[in-house]
């Protein structure tokens, strides 16, 4: 689906849940409607920095940019927005938004530590061959994540410091680690 296809089916949890069978569990239902609240938030705030831009303008082959995601994942209120707003002025890059836990289940072929953590990128050329990889989450946030999960952090001490740290990056990270994707592969 196109992005805003993605905002549509997004709402339409957060109007009408008991659609949506998952959405039945009020902690998914929560999450979600923060979720809805933060990706707002960045759809209006997030701007890419001058270096960022730079090199996704400079992409003037057609790519396709596959971003596996969920509506209740807190990384990925952050993210998904954030990459949006990085390539949607660039008409050579195709986002393309596939839910996790629906079909094609692209997200089996790109497993984190043999899960399936999103929000996942895909990044591909016009013949469909995968140029690079980027998810679930920022290196420095991912590390922050992992250092409170050895501490034996709770969820809820996790999420909060996470947000915290979202906050303050303002989307820095991600883009450093696009634009270096980008530029060398890696």
């Amino acid at each position: 689906m196109i992005f805003e296809e993605y905002l549509t089916y997004f709402e339409s949890i957060v109007a009408n849940p008991t659609d949506h069978p998952i959405y039945a569990d009020p902690e998914y239902l929560s999450y979600t409607k923060l979720n809805w609240s933060r990706m707002n938030r960045w759809l209006k705030k997030f701007e890419a920095n001058v270096d960022t831009q730079t090199v996704i303008n400079a992409i003037q082959l057609p790519q396709q940019w596959i971003l596996i995601t969920e509506p209740w994942c807190g990384d990925a209120a952050h993210s998904v927005p954030q990459i949006y707003n990085m390539v949607k002025n660039n008409p050579y890059i195709q986002l393309e938004i596939q839910l996790r836990d629906s079909p094609p289940l692209l997200i089996n072929d790109y497993l984190t530590n043999g899960g399936k953590s999103i929000p996942k990128l895909i990044i591909r050329n016009a013949d469909k061959k995968d140029l690079g990889v980027w998810g679930p989450r920022p290196e420095k946030a991912s590390l922050l994540f992992q250092a409170m999960k050895s501490d034996r952090k709770s969820f809820d001490e996790i999420k909060e410091a996470l947000q915290r740290w979202y906050n303050e990056d303002k989307g820095q990270e991600i883009q450093r680690e696009l634009v270096a994707l980008l530029v060398t592969g890696n």
